[in-house]
């Protein structure tokens, strides 16, 4: 039947910017996808706690004012996004978040700043797991297709429909039928089982990075680092 026809988890954070291990989350959504169509959905909208720069409300629409009059408070909105995805990888069923080492990294660095549990203390000392992302995957099987890589791009090479953009719940779905259309297309991905399709992951994100990093340093950036781990970036010193 392959995975993309079962259930999928669609996740997604807009932020105050674009550094993941710096930026908070302004709003989030976990939206439950059955056959391409949401059946259950979660949405947050936090306060940061910190002044929300114009350009990051140029794009999510969000302002500093709103999520402090609107927002709860930012270590509930994590802890809760935290639980609602664990509870899901607990029970086998796969994340799909475009980017996932984005808004992982990104979560992942909330707990700490809260000194709430880690997603990996949550799941009994286990790697969050399986996460499913389309724009590691699309980047893999179509290497060499040209064009722009961005969740609105790849969604109208595939033929999915799209909602607003960053908008967390729309970007959250796309991301989810995203996935499917990938599969759909690639039968040697939708052939992978959750857990193998991770683990290539994991590899297709690590060669990614060292590619792009080689070319960075071919141009004339001779110390340039591309992290290669995927799907948490885990602060210098704390466990991968």
């Amino acid at each position: 039947m392959g995975w993309h026809r079962e259930p999928l988890i669609g996740f997604d954070l807009e932020t105050t910017g674009t550094d993941p291990r710096e930026a908070r989350i302004v709003t989030g959504a976990v939206i439950e996808v059955r056959d391409g169509e949401p059946v259950r959905r979660r949405e947050w909208l936090a306060d940061p706690g910190v002044e929300i720069p114009a350009d990051a409300v140029a794009v999510h629409g969000i302002s500093t004012e709103r999520a402090a009059a609107e927002g709860r408070p930012a270590d509930r909105v994590a802890d809760e996004i935290a639980d609602v995805l664990v509870a899901y990888w607990t029970s086998g069923v796969p994340v799909v978040a475009y980017n996932a080492a984005f808004d992982l990294t990104l979560l992942s660095a909330e707990l700490r700043r809260h000194a709430l549990p880690s997603l990996r203390d949550r799941l009994g000392g286990a790697a969050p797991a399986p996460v499913i992302d389309p724009y590691t995957i699309d980047r893999s099987v179509d290497r060499y297709r040209r064009g722009k890589r961005t969740l609105e791009a790849v969604c109208a090479e595939y033929g999915v429909a799209f909602g607003t953009a960053h908008d967390a719940a729309a970007d959250a779905l796309a991301a989810a039928r995203l996935a499917r259309a990938i599969a759909g297309r690639h039968p040697e991905v939708a052939a992978l089982g959750p857990a193998e399709l991770h683990r290539r992951q994991i590899e297709w994100y690590a060669e990614w990075a060292a590619d792009f990093q080689a070319f960075l340093r071919r141009k004339g950036d001779a110390t340039a680092v591309v992290d290669g781990t995927w799907p948490v970036r885990e602060p210098v010193g704390d466990r991968v």
